[in-house]
């Protein structure tokens, strides 16, 4: 079981394939989604990975919370999720997770917080018919009807499904494809829509209900700050290779 990510909504857009067909995709961002803390058997009684995502200015945390960014070396976050995995598939803390953990094509389920829609009738939030247009009918002809019976049962059971708040629900969309990943821009598009609001947070992971691919790699993609700093100064050190070899040249 691998851990998921914790992505940020930009909106929808589509692609195209190689015969021309347009895909509807949503666009999610990994806002520099970092490995905080281990869960582990042994103290918490079960293994996870804390995943942070986003950005908090310190002045607005508590000390404790302050504290428990700078143990694990990583900016405050904005958003923090917990994942459940396997021993083996822990993620280093302070490790950030790329949009190449998940490979084009595999299918995946996405956790997020409705849009909400106020107060709403029967009709729009539990797709009652309504009352007949004529015959009788009078001014109420978008109301539920009867929401009981009579002498027996001579009440309303329980999660009757009636006009109330709709919306604001944690909502999970299974089975929606991978299109596609960029890694230097840290998106993800997947095909579909998904639950939320344009900037608001989702929670990615693989589908339980599709096998994962071949492809994917265990425990995840990932980079570490020690390597990512490594390569820059390597990059850094390459392009002064050529001016450094022109100038003994002159």
């Amino acid at each position: 079981m691998r851990s998921g990510v914790i992505a940020q909504k930009m909106g929808m857009t589509r692609v195209f394939t190689e015969a021309g067909e347009h895909v509807p995709v949503t666009v999610l961002r990994l806002a520099n989604c970092q490995v905080v803390a281990h869960r582990t058997k042994d103290k918490n009684g079960y293994v996870a990975l804390q995943l942070g995502s986003g950005t908090r200015k310190p002045k607005n945390l508590t000390k404790a919370t302050r504290g428990h960014f700078a143990a694990a070396k990583v900016e405050p976050k904005r958003k923090l999720a917990e994942f459940r995995v396997e021993e083996g598939d822990l993620i280093p803390v302070g490790a950030e997770i790329t949009a190449d953990h998940f490979v084009v094509g595999q299918f995946v389920d996405v956790t997020g917080t409705s849009i909400g829609k106020g107060y709403a009738g029967g009709m729009k939030r539990w797709n009652f018919g309504g009352l007949r247009a004529s015959h009788g009918v009078s001014i109420s002809h978008r109301s539920i009807g009867s929401t009981g019976g009579r002498q027996d049962p001579g009440k309303t059971f329980k999660n009757k499904k009636m006009p109330g708040h709709m919306g604001v629900e944690r909502v999970t969309t299974l089975n929606l494809k991978v299109v596609q990943t960029d890694v230097e821009r840290g998106l993800i598009l997947v095909e579909g829509a998904v639950p939320g609001a344009k900037g608001g947070w989702i929670t990615l992971r693989d589908a339980v209900k599709k096998k994962l691919p071949k492809e994917a790699s265990k425990p995840g993609k990932f980079r570490l700050p020690e390597a990512a700093a490594a390569a820059a100064k390597a990059e850094a050190a390459s392009a002064e290779e050529p001016t450094a070899a022109k100038s003994e040249g002159e």
